[in-house]
């Protein structure tokens, strides 16, 4: 017997909730299952401080805990769930949690966001958040006029060692290999900044602290076998981001790297009553407040839908 409801949400970061909030505001009775990370990447974040109407920034858990409780307050059901699967090629649109149980919704907005991934390292973990960061957008600040590192080769590395590297003294960017896989322009721009230095041939092999967070990294020369200690308080990653879109493959148009495609200027997927919105469908920006943004523009396009569905069926 599977269970039914009008909207249903996968996804509990900001878009999620956004989407949530503006969805039961407007009598949609929405249905939020959060995912095996409740509250998604921002609850890795201690200090938000570039979410407008915080001047004073606010912790990242404690601002999902906020979202939370908004949603709530207009109807939201949040259930603490996995969805496992979905079955897209019927309607209603079925949805699988945690292996046993079935929802069937007439709108689902997916907000499933992305995950940054590491190295695979025990000390990435260990300074989490005391010194290591996926996000130079977020945390950049918190280390003005410092030494940080970046690990990676491609235009997100480029771009975010030339963002630190207006805030920091200096920005060490470890290389794996003996070129970058940036684009001309952005290589350029690195090449350029005077305070960046490119660690070439260079592999991660631990992030090393203390009590007070971290206070260096030590690195490998791929083709000497050397090593080094390269001292500095900040370790950035910037080796990408993995969208967690496995459970649509075959189900949902995506680009080459996972990405739910959406028809641009909405928040629409090729299956008609299916929305995606976040980081899920977003490659570019991946902030906490178009994550919010896109949330609102999902339960727009789920309502009006649903009301042009609702239409048909009276006059059919």
């Amino acid at each position: 017997m599977s269970e039914k409801t009008k909207v249903l949400i996968i996804g509990s970061g900001p878009a999620g909730y956004t989407a949530a909030i503006y969805a039961a505001r407007a009598g949609l009775k929405p249905v939020l299952f959060t995912g095996g990370q409740p509250g998604g990447q921002l609850t890795t974040t201690n200090d938000v401080e570039n979410f407008p109407g915080y001047p004073e920034g606010i912790n990242g858990p404690q601002m999902m805990i906020d979202l939370q409780k908004q949603a709530e307050r207009f109807g939201t059901v949040i259930n603490y769930g996995l969805v496992t699967g979905v079955d897209f090629s019927g309607y209603p649109h079925k949805v699988t949690v945690d292996e046993n149980r079935t929802v069937e919704a007439e709108a689902v907005i997916i907000a499933t966001g992305a995950s940054a991934k590491y190295l695979g390292l025990p000390s990435e973990e260990k300074y989490a958040n005391r010194g290591v960061s996926a996000c130079a957008v977020c945390d950049g600040y918190f280390y003005r006029g410092k030494e940080v590192a970046v690990v990676g080769a491609g235009d997100s590395a480029a771009e975010e060692s030339t963002y630190l590297s207006k805030l920091c003294t200096k920005v060490h960017l470890i290389v794996r290999r003996e070129e970058m896989r940036a684009s001309k322009i952005m290589q350029q721009r690195v090449l350029n900044t005077p305070n960046i230095e490119i660690h070439w041939n260079s592999e991660t092999e631990e992030v090393l602290g203390d009590d007070q967070g971290v206070n260096g990294v030590r690195v490998r020369n791929n083709k000497t076998g050397e090593k080094k200690v390269i001292p500095i308080q900040g370790f950035f990653l910037a080796i990408g981001h993995k969208p967690n879109t496995d459970i649509f493959k075959g189900q949902l148009d995506m680009d080459e790297a996972g990405y739910l495609k959406v028809t641009p200027g909405s928040t629409h997927t090729n299956v008609e009553g299916v929305f995606a919105v976040g980081d899920v469908a977003d490659k570019v920006y991946r902030q906490a407040v178009t994550a919010a943004g896109s949330g609102c523009m999902g339960a727009l396009d789920a309502e009006k839908f649903l009301a042009a569905r609702e239409m048909e069926m009276a006059h059919s």
